[in-house]
């Protein structure tokens, strides 16, 4: 059985967030706010997890799961050839709507699905997210919908598709935008923005003059 908290009420968020980080170590599925839809987590070192997380979501193997981090400094253990770019994409728009693809650490054993040696990563703007991924660590998180559906903006519909799959979905209101974030590869040498989303190609240019749009 699904228990949800109200992490708009004090204690309810105390216990909320013990409940989640504890189903998180355990190995099952929660559902988080963040500062775009709400999502739909597990541990992303553990590769049972990630699969029930892609099988609560109706999601193939050929759609990997991006990875969620409570910190930048995070970054050094998770990808490598990260470019000065990128750093200076981070040091932009972190915490917030933008989602990087790196090469993540070859020595790294976790299995988020077919991504040919690469990650979606992000650090989301929102203090119930950013509380819980300081606690368990990078997790692997989607939105929390079922493939096909729209991406919930309030927890109500996160639940109403996802029921009994997850074990605990954390209520932080609706959430303050509806939009995804923007997706950045940086694994070349030019940064290529793969999906404009909440952060437009020009104000990404701002910082990095070069990006290209993938067409």
């Amino acid at each position: 059985m699904a228990r949800r908290y109200d992490c708009n009420e004090a204690t309810d968020r105390v216990t909320g967030l013990r409940e989640a980080a504890s189903a998180v170590r355990r190995g099952e599925l929660v559902v988080l706010p963040t500062d775009t839809v709400y999502g739909i987590g597990a541990d992303a070192f553990s590769s049972e997890a990630v699969a029930d997380l892609l099988a609560a979501k109706g999601r193939g193997r050929n759609m990997p799961t991006p990875v969620l981090i409570g910190s930048p400094n995070t970054l050094h253990g998770l990808v490598t050839d990260f470019s000065e770019q990128a750093w200076e994409l981070v040091d932009a728009f972190w915490p917030g709507a933008l989602t990087l693809v790196a090469r993540h650490q070859p020595s790294l054993q976790w299995d988020l699905g077919d991504t040919r040696g690469t990650v979606a990563i992000r650090m989301p703007l929102h203090p119930v997210a950013i509380e819980l991924l300081t606690e368990v660590g990078p997790m692997a998180v989607s939105s929390a919908n079922l493939t096909g559906h729209q991406s919930p903006e309030d927890c109500d519909a996160a639940q109403q598709m996802l029921g009994d799959s997850v074990s605990v979905y954390l209520d932080g209101g609706p959430t303050p935008g509806i939009v995804p974030s923007s997706i950045v590869d940086v694994t070349g040498k030019v940064p290529v923005l793969l999906r404009e989303g909440a952060l437009s190609p020009e104000e990404l240019r701002k910082v990095v003059p070069d990006l290209e749009v993938a067409s």
